[in-house]
């Protein structure tokens, strides 16, 4: 542990956190972003980056950037070997010192106000567990036709100029993306492992949810700051099909799990079919709505995976978790 992690954590009014994976060349422009930020005179915060096992040059990069980062702004970095951002963000709220904790993917652009909002939020709204940011895309190629329908699942946020908080029964909440949370209420809600926390498909998904409804179930409040300003970076590979197949695949699969968290224990084997029958019902109205559009258009074809495999979600996560507690059964 680097000497800065010493200090007291009262010191401090902000933990900023870039979760990484072969970050190498993305990682300068967050860090120079965080560098730039204006307004933060009156305030003590730290960067820590989690290089979430990296094979590139990322840790080189952190330190060359310590050389010559401000010495009232300790950047720290940490090593998560378990892949996946579910664990990489585990690490990161017992390493953080400030009682809130902003999370940037290596990819995320923060505005020059981002640090002095998060703050400012924070300190406004003692019962806010976490809040998202208004997330904008900065997009390599141009999006494929109706990309609006789907942006919310890249991390893509605009829910309007004024505050907003989200409604426990209306199942939308933020992104892990340009999120802040209150490390109490992380660390009095979530669960030391998360059931979403491995791969599902090619990545994971559903974790950034599942961490937000354990807070939300434990009775915090999540909203959404627009004062929080977030340029996410979207490559062209982000838009291929294949690529977001395989993520609508993913998303759908979680869904079983993210939509029990919010269900009281007695009542999901009676919800589950009403879920499902939801389900069926997206997959039948979008097959008369759209048509051959289900598999010539990129985004209606996203849809629709995403429907299907909701569908299948809960045969899925019931056999993922009997494989898991064999695989710990064996275990010595």
């Amino acid at each position: 542990m680097d000497a800065s992690a010493s200090l007291d954590k009262a010191t401090l009014d902000l933990s900023v956190v870039i979760c990484t994976y072969n970050g190498e060349h993305r990682l300068p422009k967050v860090l120079d972003c965080l560098l730039a930020q204006l307004g933060t005179e009156h305030l003590a915060w730290e960067v820590i980056v989690v290089d979430n096992n990296s094979t590139d040059g990322t840790a080189q990069v952190v330190a060359a950037y310590q050389q010559r980062w401000p010495q009232h702004i300790p950047l720290r970095y940490a090593f998560e070997a378990r892949q996946g951002a579910a664990y990489a963000r585990q690490q990161a709220i017992h390493l953080a010192r400030g009682p809130l904790v902003g999370f940037l993917d290596d990819d995320n652009h923060p505005a020059l106000g981002w640090v002095v909002a998060a703050c400012r939020f924070g300190q406004a709204h003692p019962q806010a567990g976490a809040y998202g940011s208004r997330i904008q895309g900065e997009f390599e190629t141009p999006p494929p036709p109706h990309f609006e329908r789907i942006g919310a699942m890249l991390a893509l946020t605009e829910r309007g100029a004024e505050p907003l908080i989200y409604a426990p029964g209306k199942k939308i909440l933020p992104p892990a993306a340009g999120l802040v949370v209150r490390r109490r209420a992380w660390l009095d809600s979530v669960p030391e492992t998360l059931s979403l926390a491995d791969a599902i498909g090619f990545r994971a998904v559903g974790e950034d949810l599942e961490v937000v409804l354990y807070m939300q179930r434990h009775g915090w409040e999540i909203w959404y700051n627009p004062a929080m300003r977030v340029q996410h970076d979207i490559p062209a590979s982000r838009f291929e099909r294949g690529y977001l197949l395989k993520l609508f695949q993913g998303i759908g699969l979680s869904r079983h799990r993210t939509r029990m968290l919010s269900v009281t224990a007695w009542r999901r084997p009676l919800i589950t079919p009403v879920y499902m029958a939801n389900d069926l019902r997206k997959i039948l109205r979008h097959l008369v709505k759209y048509r051959g559009q289900v598999v010539s258009d990129t985004v209606t074809a996203c849809e629709m995976t995403m429907y299907v495999y909701s569908l299948v979600s809960p045969f899925y996560m019931t056999q993922r978790l009997w494989r898991q507690r064999r695989q710990r059964w064996r275990q010595p």
